[in-house]
């Protein structure tokens, strides 16, 4: 790899070894939020799981489990939620490898479909260089609406974002993205924008040298 260097990792199965979005829901919302929703909602529910409407269905649960919460107290959560990821679900070949880049002096980022409330400290304790995630929409008064600002980074939103952050850098042209490390369909799109696409569903990281 020569030039500057910059990389990109998924998080959620990636980095670790389960999802996230989940149980910081539970977290937030308590045990038997995913019950109240289903038991709110069954007929749009059915619509959403009938047309595999994975943004949909993120939406709907997203707004019941945030909206009208405050933003300083989800961020709290969201800071112990990252202290739980960090030490308890974190993968341990993956994160060798990104130690590895960073010990080379990569650029690494983080791309994922997963919150910020918690990615921003997880990012932060790891060393990312930057973050690009799913955000929450907060009101001027502190207040999250429940709604997400902008799409889900998923799927073709993470290139999305990463041509977005690379022009904010200033960097032009083709083929500057390094290496991704994704695990899911919903990564297909930046594996394959990548010069290199690394998926970990399929293999375990040698330690590299």
């Amino acid at each position: 790899m020569d030039g500057e260097t910059i990389v990109a990792f998924d998080v959620d199965k990636t980095l670790t070894v389960r999802d996230c979005v989940v149980p910081f829901l539970s977290l937030v919302a308590g045990k038997y939020f995913f019950v109240r929703v289903v038991l709110s909602n069954p007929l749009q529910l059915i619509s959403l799981l009938g047309h595999r409407d994975r943004d949909g269905l993120k939406k709907l649960f997203l707004k019941a489990a945030f909206s009208g919460r405050r933003a300083d107290q989800v961020d709290l959560l969201g800071g112990q939620f990252a202290q739980t990821v960090l030490h308890k679900w974190i993968r341990a070949d993956v994160a060798q490898r990104l130690r590895w880049h960073q010990q080379k002096g990569h650029r690494v980022l983080l791309v994922s479909a997963s919150l910020d409330s918690y990615l921003k400290p997880l990012a932060e304790a790891i060393g990312a260089e930057a973050l690009l995630c799913t955000t929450l929409e907060v009101d001027k008064n502190g207040i999250l609406s429940g709604n997400m600002v902008g799409n889900n980074c998923r799927a073709a939103e993470k290139v999305t974002r990463l041509k977005n952050w690379a022009m904010e850098q200033g960097i032009d042209g083709d083929g500057w993205l390094a290496v991704g490390y994704g695990d899911s369909h919903g990564d297909a799109e930046m594996l394959a924008f990548s010069r290199i696409g690394c998926n970990v569903s399929k293999q375990i990281l040698e330690p590299s040298c």
